[in-house]
């Protein structure tokens, strides 16, 4: 008996609470070595050792499903691959911490404004969303095959001169600063956002840039909250507008339909309202076709896949609601990829909530990818995504 410990003293030399030991017994990580006469649970030093495992795989980010796997196997390789994803999982948080950072830098940056905690926190959604957007962006364009994204969709807006633009939730605008020479002649456009997020370096890029722009054409960025009536009162003073602009912003808003009830009583006669909201991805079907071909389960897919086509479809007799008549506009753009760990670091962020899935199938995987890339030269993938054109 005087090798063994109780709870209370297991949980002091592992520096945790003995509530957290009675926990990890519910969970199967760590049972007791015997029981006392009294029906006490009582541990070993090989327990201890196993306790301080899961402090430490606790504290690295791993859940108890994981770390009760990776005790259950005690395979060195599985550890390996396990700590490698745990790493780039740990990375991205601390590239998302890093955002919020930058978010409340922003928003203190505010010394004009008095602030309240509906600002702070909507700004910080916002910084962040638009942070990521722009990331997977950037990453994007790492393996994007020919003509710029942002290219296409200003093209399949149909800009005319003369026109009156209506921007909602304009962020970084790659819409306009990719384009910022071709803007027909004439065009105003009117842009909102609010204070603290990528439209503020849009502020600063039209100031600098503004000499440049066509003949006739003027931006007039205004930051304001699209979910408060002040915003739209300032909106409505222009009466209707040619095009009306809402792209990307649908995750940001808490009542996206009330928003595209107010865009439909803006529109002039022969404009529209362009939109794009929930979707099913062709990557879904590219990645369900490729762990079937590489003989790995992977059901969560096709449970993607029928949770967006729901989504899609709702949105879209949303939508219809408010519009008489709702063009699908389709968009494609391909991807090249001669790496397995880029395919794999893009399927693994698709599906970030599956982490035990890709610690128990990544070798295999990214060996898939591999020889298909060795046999192929390289993967290219070609998505569509689908704008809805409205009018009324």
């Amino acid at each position: 008996m005087d090798d063994k410990m109780t709870s209370g003293e297991i949980a002091r030399k592992a520096g945790v609470s003995q509530k957290a030991v009675r926990l990890y017994d519910e969970k199967g990580l760590l049972k007791p070595t015997e029981y006392s006469e009294g029906n006490y649970r009582l541990y070993d030093k090989e327990a201890l050792q196993i306790l301080e495992k899961i402090v430490a795989l606790k504290q690295i980010g791993f859940s108890l499903e994981e770390i009760r796997d990776n005790l259950t196997s005690g395979d060195a390789k599985d550890i390996e691959e396990a700590l490698e994803l745990q790493l780039a999982v740990m990375e991205e948080k601390r590239y998302r911490i890093e955002m919020v950072i930058d978010a409340i830098k922003r928003t203190l940056a505010r010394k004009d404004e008095s602030l309240d905690w509906d600002d702070v926190a909507n700004i910080v959604q916002s910084v962040t969303l638009d942070q990521s957007a722009d990331l997977a962006h950037w990453k994007a364009l790492q393996h994007t095959v020919g003509e710029d994204w942002y290219v296409k969709v200003f093209r399949s807006m149909e800009f005319a001169s003369d026109e009156k633009v209506l921007d909602l939730g304009c962020g970084f605008s790659k819409i306009w600063r990719n384009n910022w020479d071709i803007i027909p002649e004439g065009t105003k456009i009117f842009a909102y956002d609010i204070r603290g997020s990528w439209a503020d370096d849009f502020e600063k890029f039209i100031e600098e840039n503004k000499g440049t722009l066509p003949e006739g054409v003027a931006i007039d960025l205004t930051f304001e909250d699209l979910e408060k009536e002040a915003s739209w009162k300032k909106i409505d003073q222009e009466k209707t507008y040619d095009r009306i602009i809402a792209h990307y912003v649908f995750d940001e808003l808490k009542d996206p339909e009330a928003l595209i009830a107010k865009a439909s009583k803006l529109l002039s006669k022969g404009g529209f309202f362009s939109v794009n909201g929930p979707d099913v991805c062709d990557w879904e079907e590219f990645y369900k076709n490729a762990m079937k071909e590489a003989g790995i389960e992977a059901s969560f897919i096709d449970e993607a896949i029928d949770e967006n086509e729901e989504k899609r479809d709702a949105f879209r007799e949303m939508v219809g609601k408010y519009f008489s008549k709702v063009d699908i506009v389709a968009l494609e753009s391909s991807f090249r990829f001669d790496k397995a760990d880029d395919i794999f670091e893009w399927m693994q962020k698709r599906y970030e909530t599956q982490t035990k899935f890709f610690a128990s199938n990544q070798n295999k995987i990214k060996e898939y990818f591999a020889d298909k890339i060795a046999k192929e030269g390289e993967i290219v993938i070609t998505t569509t995504s689908h704008f809805l054109h409205c009018s009324v």
